[in-house]
């Protein structure tokens, strides 16, 4: 069985700036995995060809199971707003998305506060920090029957606000407590491995720096693992878009 996850950045490559849908879907069937974890997914926004990148994801890999879940919803400078979770199906909307080859028994959704305050980020071509509103956050989780049996697999994308992402990491640990073992993790945390791991209680199954994607210099991504199961062996995947590469998992 292979899990992997990958922050897409929308399916934009850092080589020529555009999102092509071919070049995207190739990535996700070369990453051949039985359940995906996607984050930065965008659905129907003009920048990604209006489409819905987590059905053209799960077309790419044979995925039979899965469900995108909105952060924001509506356009990017327009009617971006926070996603509640009663958005229309067809509407336009950015986030998270979890992806499988096995049959789910059920779907679990835990939504994060944002960052409560404005915080100083960097833009290109700026020359000093603007304050910004952080984005809300969300992860989404899955009770997956798989040839290990029943397992819990969670995808979530974190603040990159450090002394707000770890109350995030703690929130859907203790929202998933009651959970089916063994409960793997996956996702963008913003976070190196030490702190991930003391702050989930749960042990990496893979190490490798992700981030970023041309010559990385630290491990945001992770994948890991309260419980039991077989042995596993871990990589890093570079991939022809994105701003982070990919975390890939063989059990």
């Amino acid at each position: 069985m292979r899990l992997a996850t990958f922050n897409i950045l929308h399916g934009r490559s850092q080589s020529d700036d555009r999102v092509d849908l071919d070049r995207f879907a190739g990535a996700v069937a070369s990453l051949d995995a039985d359940v995906l974890a996607l984050q930065e997914v965008d659905r129907y926004q003009s920048r990604s060809s209006e489409v819905d990148l987590t059905a053209l994801a799960a077309e790419a890999m044979g995925a039979s199971e899965h469900r995108f879940v909105a952060a924001l919803a509506g356009v990017p400078g327009a009617t971006w707003m926070a996603a509640v979770g009663d958005e229309q199906p067809d509407s336009a909307a950015y986030g998270i998305a979890l992806l499988s080859r096995c049959p789910v028994r059920a779907w679990h959704t835990v939504r994060l506060a944002p960052v409560p305050v404005r915080v100083p980020m960097m833009f290109s071509g700026s020359r000093r920090p603007e304050l910004v509103r952080d984005e809300p956050r969300v992860a989404v989780a899955a009770t997956v029957e798989t040839p290990h049996g029943v397992i819990t697999v969670a995808n979530v994308h974190l603040t990159f606000v450090e002394w707000w992402n770890g109350r995030q990491l703690a929130r859907v640990r203790d929202s998933l407590s009651g959970a089916d073992r063994p409960f793997v993790l996956m996702g963008d945390l913003n976070m190196g491995p030490e702190r991930a791991a003391r702050i989930s209680r749960m042990r990496p199954l893979v190490s490798g720096l992700t981030f970023p994607a041309g010559s990385p210099r630290e491990q945001l991504d992770h994948v890991l693992l309260d419980g039991d199961l077989p042995p596993a062996t871990g990589r890093v995947v570079e991939l022809p878009l994105s701003d982070h590469r990919a975390l890939v998992v063989d059990i």
